[in-house]
């Protein structure tokens, strides 16, 4: 019997982009939102944090990146009120063109949305059967079938282990070496299970997990990605601008750690990473993993 857990939604479902932003209130204090301030959301998604932002102050403004076109729609409607106080731009945010000190603050909500895990036809998540696709920027040639049909075994456990720290990775990616090609994520995760010791079929998180999250990172280059952002955007904040980076797993927040520790640009403000408080979490339960680190410009 399968384990995938596979679900159908109701023909009348139709997933949105959530305006509820993850740890609102602290990024609002953390960045000190000025009148005529303006900032650079690098992930807007449903544009919850940009509207926060220029409702916390007069005449500030947004520029709005997200590589996904549904999200800039979705974003685009949330902040239609705003009129010209906002400027949108399909990026990535390794790909934008930072200008030297520019922005009062810079935002990014890491990770992959709850609009992408819910919506089944771009293939995030193994509940519902999907193409195995995974691309958050549907521009891009390389997706989750690309890698899982034709990228070879050792390269396989390597996105396993490094991208979703899955010490079962070899017998994963032999096992799908083996039953390969995949069409379908249930397919997918349902080899991953089987591929396991029966004890972990049945854990706290399906065995699948981590080698989706894994392949997710490997599709999109998240990691290089955001090494890229740390990189550029320090020098594109004014004097004494503060960058906000919320990430969702250890990998992220030991990059952005360590990035803001070591930049000459910047002087830390959390030395301790930001979390939900448990009101947040209750209303909000995608908040429970959320961390958020600060820094300030300090360009003289």
């Amino acid at each position: 019997m399968p384990i995938t857990n596979q679900s159908s939604q109701p023909s009348n479902f139709e997933p949105t982009f959530s305006h509820i932003p993850v740890l609102g209130k602290e990024i609002i204090t953390g960045l000190n939102i000025q009148e005529n301030g303006h900032y650079l959301d690098t992930t807007v998604g449903g544009g919850g944090h940009s509207r926060l932002i220029l409702e916390s102050a007069s005449n500030t403004q947004i520029t709005a990146l997200d590589q996904d076109e549904d999200a800039l729609i979705a974003a685009k409607n949330n902040l239609s009120g705003f009129g010209n106080r906002v400027e949108f731009v399909r990026s990535n945010f390794a790909e934008y063109n930072f200008t030297a000190n520019t922005f009062d603050g810079i935002i990014a909500d890491l990770g992959v949305s709850s609009y992408h895990l819910d919506n089944p036809e771009r293939g995030f998540s193994f509940r519902y059967e999907a193409d195995l696709d995974m691309r958050m920027d549907r521009r891009q040639s390389l997706n989750a079938g690309e890698i899982i049909n034709h990228w070879d075994e050792i390269e396989l456990a390597d996105i396993f282990y490094k991208y979703g720290e899955e010490r079962l990775s070899r017998r994963i990616a032999k096992r799908i070496v083996e039953n390969r090609p995949f069409n379908t994520t249930t397919q997918l995760a349902e080899a991953i299970s089987y591929s396991v010791p029966r004890k972990y079929r049945y854990g706290r998180i399906h065995p699948a997990t981590r080698a989706f999250q894994g392949l997710r990172i490997a599709v999109n280059n998240e990691l290089k990605s955001l090494e890229i952002l740390l990189e550029k955007a320090p020098l594109a904040l004014v004097e004494g601008g503060k960058i906000a980076i919320i990430s969702f797993h250890s990998l992220e927040d030991r990059i952005v750690k360590h990035s803001f520790k070591d930049s000459q640009w910047l002087k830390v403000l959390t030395k301790k990473p930001i979390t939900a408080q448990e009101e947040e979490i209750s209303t909000n339960p995608r908040s429970r993993s959320a961390k958020l680190r600060i820094a300030e410009s300090v360009i003289s």
